[in-house]
């Protein structure tokens, strides 16, 4: 992209140096605080901010932010066209413009201008530029900040007050300068947001082709034309005539070992959609001792099933590949040999993701009793063959792995480049027009 021939300092350190026919000027010259109280109540449309959304009505189907509140009168006034920030979490992206009329947050902060040169969809760029929150860094009051593996920004509440921000300069170029860039902005923006989303498409085809891959080689084996057979089981409804069909008590032994004053001796274990993980002690519950001595022992090797609330749980099954404790909660399975568990994760792991043990539910927190899961028949192929249907599905496992790993970081530099445009267009480090 070209620059601009002449520059200046802005004298604001997340802008940088700007062309030398821009201004920098006060924001207060440019905005003023909407300070227009729902009381009394004039609407009840209750608005909602986050950061992936941005402002969107209550009501709206996958809104994030705030929970509503009871007293209407308690909100604030936000009207189209305003620029509405979560002052507490503004420096992580909280930040929109405003579509509609309606209620909003105590906490949020409505911005309006009436100043015939600025363009506000250009200043919309501006206050979702990610070194213009950043540089919030310095004003913000509150539980510290904390930096993802990513360097990414958690999650923060950090309130910026409002006058912090009326000390802000802002760039302000010549207003069809300020509409061209919003313009090519948008433009390039959608640009990035499709070829996002075909990425995003392109990852759930490789997940649903691998969970499609994993039913057939459990249920069916590798051989495509093998006979195959009718059971009555929601969650093996077509075997391999040459299968087996055998309880879980067969291949599985319950075992539940305290670990009481020990707990020091364990590293703490997640069951989660990623595998059975190795959680941090140092973070929450897993600093207090008489939690962590209510906890059970899990081997290598060992089968670790969530047999409540299965309907809502993500993942309730997952074999161990290490030495540690869990929860009470679960219910640990050590296995006959580590193929048969092996197979095993991989067939319960398919159930699981098609919630297909439904008919073995009980109560009102859909649990599987453990003698009814016990007595709960799985196909189990012949050992030779089993041994290449694990081979064949770590296989596919690593190969959609990587594929998955190789969009995600297209994906990320999409966002990237997507930031890196915003700011360089916003500050002038570009010509657009």
């Amino acid at each position: 992209m070209p620059k601009y021939k002449a520059y200046k300092n802005s004298g604001e350190d997340w802008i940088g140096d700007v062309p030398s026919n821009w201004d920098v000027v006060p924001i207060r010259s440019i905005f003023k605080f909407r300070n227009e109280k729902n009381d009394p109540v004039i609407t009840d449309n209750i608005l909602s901010l986050s950061i992936a959304h941005g402002v969107t009505e209550y009501s709206e189907e996958g809104r994030g932010g705030n929970k509503r509140k009871d007293d209407l009168s308690a909100y604030k006034i936000a009207r189209p066209n305003d620029i509405v920030m979560n002052s507490m979490n503004v420096i992580v992206g909280a930040v929109g413009l405003s579509k509609y009329f309606g209620a909003i947050s105590p906490v949020y902060y409505a911005l309006y201008t009436e100043n015939k040169g600025a363009y506000i969809h250009y200043y919309e760029k501006v206050f979702q530029n990610e070194s213009f929150q950043r540089g919030l860094l310095k004003f913000g009051k509150g539980i510290l900040i904390k930096l993802s593996g990513t360097g990414k920004l958690n999650t923060i509440r950090m309130k910026v007050s409002t006058d912090d921000l009326k000390t802000l300069n802002f760039p302000k170029p010549p207003y069809d300068e300020q509409v061209a860039i919003a313009s090519f902005l948008d433009k390039k923006t959608a640009q990035i947001d499709e070829a996002i989303a075909i990425k995003e498409k392109q990852i759930e085809l490789l997940k649903e082709r691998k969970q499609i891959i994993i039913q057939q080689a459990v249920t069916q084996g590798l051989n495509s034309d093998v006979r195959l057979i009718e059971t009555e089981l929601s969650w093996a409804p077509k075997i391999a005539s040459h299968w087996s069909l055998l309880p879980n008590r067969l291949f599985m032994e319950m075992r539940r070992v305290p670990v009481g004053h020990a707990y020091k001796n364990y590293q703490l274990l997640s069951l989660t959609k990623q595998g059975v993980l190795i959680r941090d002690l140092s973070q929450g519950a897993g600093k207090q001792s008489d939690f962590l001595e209510r906890m059970q022992e899990v081997r290598k090797g060992d089968l670790i099933f969530c047999l409540f609330d299965v309907e809502e749980t993500p993942r309730t099954v997952g074999l161990s590949g290490h030495l540690g404790m869990i929860s009470a909660d679960y219910t640990i399975f050590e296995c006959s040999d580590e193929l048969t568990g092996r197979f095993l994760e991989y067939f319960y792991k398919n159930a699981d993701d098609q919630k297909s043990l439904k008919p073995l539910y009980k109560g009102l927190r859909k649990r599987i009793p453990k003698p009814r899961f016990l007595r709960t028949k799985c196909p189990m192929p012949p050992r030779n063959e089993l041994i290449k249907i694990i081979q064949y599905l770590d296989a596919q496992e690593v190969k959609t792995a990587q594929s998955i790993e190789l969009i995600v970081s297209q994906i990320e530099k999409l966002k990237e480049y997507k930031t890196t445009l915003n700011n360089s267009a916003v500050t002038g480090k570009i010509k657009v027009i």
